[in-house]
């Protein structure tokens, strides 16, 4: 085990002082998996972890475990992704790297975490090099800048949230009223939007920063499902887990600068709800999207 992952082993809520940087810190260090053989690593959870282990962390261990196969000249385009079994947080997480294939233009892999001796996780991802082609994208929605808007733990103020007042990797601002709000006022756009970054610098390592991406596209994505019904997690009765999850990354990004993750739900039936979000910058440059299905069990 790296000196980093001992590190995260205190967990990633258990910071009872210096905010979201120490959070951050504990999270890099989570990224940061130890190598057992050529194409096998090891991952572990926070030490103070909920039952199962948070979808965004296996996701995004899973995608370093790829890269490191990978030629550092060789960026991930996209990834698709299967939870297969809840993860124990209180055991470590080995990853299975398969190298598929390393093409002149395009590197595949496909990734198995295993944990118990059976798979919890698979993912397949792509990596190309560097090249031009035709360009284009939508425009960014017309929004206030985050720091207008007040932070997740002010907007949580007053609710019964989980880990509300705890100190966060990610730091989320929303867009207008959140789901736990317009949930009981019908004011739901369609759309749930929220800026959201790293909070802090990060290392210049572009693997690291669509990782961290990855880690945080699991969060407020399956709102914009729940909202539509006006019901909302910890305040209502709500089962939910990640199914599937797909991610595109378009152009380069920093994951510690401001991203505003604009996502909808188009579909839900069969105890079953799609979501889709778009990734912008700041200057409005779509940089990544993001498409999940999450199980949705509603008392």
């Amino acid at each position: 085990m790296t000196e980093m992952a001992r590190q995260a082993a205190t967990g990633l809520d258990s910071v009872s002082g210096g905010g979201g940087r120490l959070v951050l810190d504990k999270l890099v260090a989570l990224l940061d998996l130890e190598r057992i053989e050529e194409n096998i690593f090891r991952g572990i959870s926070p030490a103070q972890s909920p039952v199962r282990v948070f979808g965004g962390q296996v996701a995004g261990q899973a995608l370093v475990a790829a890269g490191r196969t990978v030629p550092e000249t060789r960026r991930v385009h996209s990834l698709h992704a299967y939870f297969i079994r809840g993860g124990d947080p209180s055991v470590p997480i080995v990853y299975q790297v398969d190298r598929i294939r390393d093409g002149r233009s395009f590197t595949t892999r496909r990734v198995v975490a295993i944990q118990h001796g059976k798979a919890i996780f698979s993912l397949s991802a792509s990596f190309q090099t560097d090249e031009p082609g035709i360009d284009h994208a939508e425009s960014m929605p017309e929004v206030p800048d985050p720091e207008t808007l007040p932070t997740f733990a002010e907007r949580a103020e007053g609710f019964p949230l989980r880990f509300a007042g705890r100190p966060r990797p990610i730091d989320i601002r929303y867009v207008g009223d959140p789901p736990w709000i317009t949930r009981t006022s019908g004011a739901f756009s369609g759309h749930n939007r929220v800026w959201m970054r790293a909070d802090g610098t990060l290392p210049d390592a572009q693997l690291l920063h669509v990782c961290v991406l990855t880690y945080a596209s699991d969060m407020t994505l399956l709102d914009s499902v729940l909202a539509r019904h006006g019901v909302y997690w910890d305040v209502d009765e709500v089962l939910g887990v990640s199914l599937d999850h797909a991610l595109w990354f378009h152009r380069p990004f920093r994951a510690d600068e401001w991203l505003l993750y604009d996502s909808t739900s188009p579909s839900a039936s069969g105890a079953r709800g799609l979501a889709t979000g778009r990734f912008f910058t700041r200057e409005g440059e779509h940089v990544a999207t993001v498409v999940q299905e999450g199980l949705l069990r509603v008392r």
